[in-house]
């Protein structure tokens, strides 16, 4: 080989080795795609730090960047994390305890939000309580929701029986149109979906989930264990997105509403982000979102009551608080 030859021939193998090393094949998938992590909810006001914290991490230099993937309904939530189509997931609290009685691996690291739920009732309607519905039909979110066992438990403190209200289970954005439809008779769901029938004028308030059950949870903040286990700063960068994004919201609630108008998050009308956000300002809450044991224990006791969890799960199989940070500060973000 020529001198000339020689060197050709070492600088390919140079090209060639530096190549492998930016690439690194070797690397695990979960390993590669950690620069992004989708994560899945619904265009309801309780999973708005989802959005918020995607457009953080868009416009600030952050090590891990979460990409909001919207979905319409639980159901399809649920095979998506079966299929680990997505890793973390807002998704209802009772569900995330099904799931994990049916040895989905996955715990729940936070929640989405405090309150934030409102009963719907068509606006002429002659109902001042849950009573006054009897024989009527009433949608809810799914029969694994937060929703259904407080509308059971609040049957149950009126003396109404089980088959006092013909239940249906309804996608959220769906809601309204069927209440203005006459396709039902009310409905119990996270924001903006109550304010839409208000703003319309085809919906009025009944209750508000706060008036029901302070500090009412409905979601929370799941991740598949896989993830736990082989990417743990990417779940820690996760939480502290979600917890610093709420804290923004309390402070930006206007700037907020902006945000979660847009075409790429919830796709609504400004004037009714705003109308939800800030009426009343404590209609949806997002401090305080580590999950207590006493939270879990009273929603799972309800669950067991209602059928759809077969006993206690230990609290430790359920939750992991390991990544919830202990100060929050507020997201940095701006917003035209």
């Amino acid at each position: 080989m020529t001198g000339k030859a020689a060197v050709a021939a070492t600088s390919v193998v140079v090209l060639i080795a530096l190549t492998v090393l930016h690439r690194r094949p070797w690397r695990s998938a979960s390993q590669v795609a950690a620069a992004e992590l989708a994560v899945g909810y619904l265009p309801v006001t309780c999973h708005l730090t989802c959005p918020v914290t995607d457009f953080a991490t868009r416009t600030t230099t952050t090590a891990t960047r979460f990409a909001s993937q919207r979905f319409t309904d639980f159901p399809t939530v649920v095979e998506a994390l079966k299929a680990r189509k997505v890793d973390a997931t807002f998704i209802l609290a009772p569900l995330a305890m099904v799931l994990r009685e049916q040895g989905v691996p996955i715990h729940i690291v936070y929640l989405g939000h405090r309150d934030g739920s409102t009963v719907i009732v068509p606006k002429h309607s002659t109902a001042r309580t849950l009573r006054d519905l009897k024989g009527k039909t009433f949608a809810r979110p799914s029969r694994f929701s937060n929703q259904y066992l407080v509308i059971t438990k609040l049957m149950e403190d009126e003396g109404m029986q089980p088959g006092d209200l013909t239940f249906v289970d309804m996608a959220p954005p769906d809601m309204p149109g069927a209440l203005a439809a006459g396709a039902i008779d009310a409905y119990f769901i996270g924001e903006p979906y109550a304010g839409k029938a208000e703003l319309a004028g085809t919906g009025r308030v009944l209750y508000y989930a706060k008036d029901i059950w302070p500090h009412f949870i409905s979601c929370v903040l799941v991740v598949r264990d896989e993830l736990i286990r082989e990417r743990p700063e990417i779940v820690h960068d996760l939480v502290r997105g979600i917890a610093e994004s709420g804290e923004w919201v309390e402070r930006n609630r206007l700037a907020a509403a902006r945000l979660a108008a847009r075409t790429e998050y919830y796709n609504q009308d400004l004037k009714l982000m705003t109308f939800v956000l800030t009426q009343p300002p404590d209609r949806v809450s997002y401090r305080q979102l580590t999950p207590s044991d006493e939270d879990l224990q009273s929603i799972m006791g309800y669950a067991i009551t209602a059928g759809i969890l077969h006993g206690k799960i230990d609290l430790g199989d359920l939750v992991d608080r390991r990544f919830i940070p202990e100060h929050i500060q507020p997201a940095e973000i701006y917003v035209e």
